[in-house]
């Protein structure tokens, strides 16, 4: 019964044999609780430490044990005093923090707070992975990097695990990279859902249509983010996220050619940026896919047409309703 009150098992029997038996010296106590010498000498010290055992007046070589309505009841109320104490550190660590809360509230901007820094981003990736109760949907541009997607695995297996839906859009690119096919086939696996297309739009989290993270510079997606609560920005987010979704290619199907011209979707893409006067290299990022890639694209392209040079490609693909 007294071990809730951090006694040992031996120095609560060495207490109750004391209350008991007053006149008995360590070896009868020993023999009562079935200890040795030297345990009763530990549970002795255990009890004076406590203040349960005192000296006795009449024979100071030996210990005499304090009743309990008076031994126990301190313990109690140094325990009680202990507990006080713990509770007032726990309200002013709490109190300390709201005011840091606070704080930062005040500085935030008026249309988002600013996050520089890859590891800023990563830190609210994470809070907004925790606070999710619904949905996480993400726009991913380009070719993931393998370290992103191995930082990104410990937070969707948490989510998937506590039922929160995740759709997520990539670029038809990651399909012929092993590792982004990899982690794609993985998230599928687990239940999330994850599409892709030739284009998608820029980088964006949007959890529980509440809050949104998209990046400060499109093309360094790594300086910094703006994080977005504003009910107005978070509605157009989710807008042009959905149609992007509605218009992608579950991963797992394939991406059929064009019936009518045979184009893939990546190559009818290619025709659109390049048609609207973007460069090999620009059409390349945007599409996720190397200035190489792009150039044998158009090779097929221009021989399908029996083109000899991209200006009249470009007019036969108009003449053919490519374009």
């Amino acid at each position: 019964m007294l071990e809730a009150l951090g006694l040992s098992s031996a120095a609560c029997r060495v207490y109750q044999a004391m209350l008991d038996r007053p006149a008995e010296g360590i070896d009868a106590l020993a023999a009562h609780c079935c200890l040795t010498a030297a345990q009763v000498h530990d549970s002795l010290d255990e009890l004076g430490a406590l203040m349960l055992v005192r000296p006795s007046a009449e024979h100071p070589d030996r210990m005499l044990a304090v009743d309990p309505s008076l031994g126990l009841a301190d313990i109690v109320a140094r325990q009680e005093a202990e507990l006080a104490a713990r509770q007032a550190a726990v309200a002013a660590s709490r109190a300390a923090v709201a005011r840091m809360v606070a704080d930062r509230a005040e500085h935030r901007s008026a249309h988002g707070e600013r996050l520089l820094g890859i590891d800023a981003i990563q830190h609210r990736l994470q809070q907004m992975g925790r606070t999710a109760t619904r949905e996480v949907l993400s726009s991913q541009p380009g070719v993931q990097r393998p370290a992103d997607l191995d930082a990104s695995r410990p937070a969707d297996t948490e989510a998937l695990a506590r039922g929160i839906a995740i759709r997520t859009l990539y670029q038809d690119a990651n399909r012929h990279q092993p590792h982004a096919a990899r982690y794609a086939h993985w998230l599928l696996d687990q239940g999330g859902e994850v599409r892709t297309a030739p284009t998608i739009p820029q980088r964006v989290v949007i959890v529980d249509r509440t809050q949104a993270l998209v990046p400060i510079d499109p093309d360094d997606t790594r300086k910094g983010a703006l994080h977005v609560t504003e009910p107005g920005i978070l509605a157009a987010l989710t807008d042009l996220y959905e149609q992007a979704w509605n218009t992608a290619v579950p991963l797992g199907a394939t991406t059929p050619d064009d019936p009518t011209t045979g184009l893939s979707p990546t190559e009818r893409e290619l025709l659109r940026l390049l048609g609207n006067g973007l460069t090999d290299d620009a059409a390349g990022q945007r599409l996720g896919i190397s200035i190489r890639t792009v150039g044998r694209h158009m090779a097929s392209i221009m021989e399908r047409l029996g083109a000899a040079s991209r200006f009249e490609a470009g007019i036969k693909a108009a003449q053919h309703g490519w374009l």
